[in-house]
């Protein structure tokens, strides 16, 4: 049971209810055990996947084997810690939601400082649920956070700069993370049901192939938060182009009938283990988040669960200088 306190749906101020450390590590620790800081989520299994830091009042996820790396700094965010109001309360990353600018540049502010990078060294994606995979270099440095992106159609992207930041938006899609070690190069990629259909992990590969040398056996690959099976409902037409994409062997563990007629539970998550797994990744490269958006959507923006009244969250992933 989670106990962190009600966050509700939509159109809670939290700019103030949450913007100070005091309050957020109040929020994170257990009745009676000052001490003992409570983890938050509802996990779909007990593997130790993610940690949950918290800096400066700036709660954000990360996974345990980009740390191990050495050569990252890796997050995704939470709807805790920004100044964002109303149906963006509070953490917004999204320009394109009705928030106010001047809240989402201060996100970012927020979130730059929390992951120890430059907000205006961030690079964002402009996704259209394509494959399409960009590389970023220095000239492409604030682009979509402080000064127009002139590229348009582009969900993934990859970068050999150091302390270039790459970002990525989510609200219930799959953010894949990619970590060379050694060609010392990044990849972080947006993959809803349409790009992972259309094989947006192995396109994220290619170019880093094509890009830097990247081989498969050297790579560590993180999938992230996002919407769980048994979560992610979807008709006949969807399942018939994953029919079409995936081997007959793995159907019966991507989709399930699901509990309406003419419906079906599709497993995302596993999807995408099978895309990296067929470019030559072994089990132990492979990653996978045991959180789903839509289960904990009273701290991350889901839009199965409420719609388009919503804000962003954002996975971040910058090579370290």
């Amino acid at each position: 049971m989670m106990w962190w306190g009600s966050l509700g749906e939509t159109s809670v101020d939290f700019g103030c209810f949450l913007g100070t450390r005091r309050m957020l590590c109040r929020l994170w620790k257990r009745p009676g055990k000052e001490n003992v800081r409570h983890d938050p989520w509802n996990y779909k299994n007990r593997e130790a996947i993610l940690d949950t830091e918290e800096v400066g009042g700036v709660p954000y996820l990360s996974f345990r084997a980009l740390k191990k790396t050495g050569l990252v700094a890796d997050g995704f965010s939470t709807r805790l810690g920004g100044v964002s109001k109303g149906d963006c309360a509070a953490m917004n990353f999204s320009y394109t939601r009705g928030d106010d600018p001047s809240d989402v540049l201060e996100n970012f502010t927020r979130m730059a400082a929390a992951l120890g990078v430059e907000r205006d060294r961030m690079v964002v994606s402009w996704q259209t649920h394509t494959v399409h995979v960009r590389q970023m270099t220095e000239d492409d440095a604030g682009k979509g956070v402080i000064r127009p992106r002139e590229y348009r159609d582009i969900d993934g992207m990859i970068t050999d700069v150091p302390g270039l930041t790459l970002v990525t938006f989510y609200a219930d899609c799959v953010p894949l993370y990619v970590v060379d070690p050694v060609h010392r190069a990044i990849g972080l990629s947006h993959a809803g049901w349409r790009g992972t259909v259309k094989g947006m992990a192995r396109e994220t590969l290619k170019a880093m192939k094509e890009a830097f040398g990247t081989r498969p056996e050297d790579l560590t690959v993180c999938i992230g938060p996002s919407i769980c099976k048994d979560c992610f409902e979807v008709g006949e037409e969807v399942v018939e182009e994953f029919k079409n994409a995936f081997a007959p062997k793995w159907h019966d563990a991507l989709f399930e009938t699901g509990r309406a007629p003419g419906k079906y539970q599709l497993d995302l998550w596993k999807a995408n283990e099978i895309l990296f797994s067929e470019e030559g990744l072994k089990r132990e490269q492979i990653h996978t988040t045991n959180i789903c958006t839509m289960c904990n959507h009273e701290f991350l923006f889901s839009h199965r669960k409420v719609g388009a009244k919503r804000g962003t969250l954002a996975a971040f992933l910058c090579l370290r200088e």
